[in-house]
């Protein structure tokens, strides 16, 4: 991180970032999607309220900082968002619904 916001080679890892991969064992995919959630917690700004995991349920608020916006587009590039995104709320606010079977580690 530059000045605290996300470079782009951060931004491309989120992109790129292998969510179920060749190996679909559960396992291999709980393990993938914390990574990559820890990934993001650690470039994400305002944690706290902002940055939200219970259970099954991840919520993101950008707090109209451009560096997390950035972050959420390189999400919506990834198919994690496809996959889990369950909606979105003016003023950057967006939720997301993990695998039943997900637990925080």
């Amino acid at each position: 991180m530059k000045d605290e916001y996300p470079e782009e080679n951060e931004l491309k890892q989120i992109r790129n970032w292998e969510i179920a991969g060749k190996d679909t064992t559960n396992e291999n995919l709980h393990s993938n999607i914390q990574e990559l959630i820890e990934f993001i917690q650690e470039r994400w700004r305002y944690t706290g309220n902002y940055f939200q995991l219970n259970g099954r349920y991840l919520e993101l608020h950008t707090g109209g900082w451009s560096g997390n916006e950035d972050i959420i587009h390189a999400l919506r590039l990834n198919l994690f968002w496809m996959i889990y995104w369950q909606k979105s709320v003016r003023g950057g606010h967006y939720y997301f619904k993990l695998p039943e079977s997900f637990e925080i580690k």
